[in-house]
Formats: structure tokens, sequence, C-alpha cells
């Protein structure tokens, strides 16, 4: 799980790299800016879940599960 923003390099690019290493990764990017990236963007990446800011521990349990059970 990383979040879009980030000093020195953004979740997408975090995401890109691990990816290019480990394909079978499976990456959540957590943001609070929906006008950086797109749910659809952020998919065609290779990045499972897309999730919007703020979220409670319900909800962060809920997208690690969701991403967990597709293994």
């Amino acid at each position: 799980m990383t979040d879009y923003t980030m000093p020195q390099m953004t979740g997408v690019d975090l995401a890109r790299e691990v990816l290019m290493i480990r394909p079978d990764m499976p990456i959540i990017l957590c943001t609070g800016f929906s006008e950086m990236i797109s749910e659809e963007k952020a998919k065609a990446l290779g990045i499972l879940e897309f999730v919007m800011k703020p979220l409670n521990r319900s909800d962060t349990a809920q997208v690690i599960r969701r991403v967990l059970d597709r293994r």
C-alpha cells in the first residue's frame, strides 16, 4: 500500500518500479487528490486497488482483504 504523494517519487512511480521487478506484487494506491490520477489509470498501470482518503481502519482492512483474496 502506497500513497500517491511522497518525497522523491509518486506512488505511481513506485508501483511502476516494483511491478518491473515483481509483476505479481499486489499494490494499493491511496490518494487524497483525485485530479492527480484516476482509478482507471491506476488499474491500467497494474495497481490492483485505488482508494481515496480519508480512510478509516475498517476501509483499510477491507481493501487489503480484497487484494489478498485475489491471489
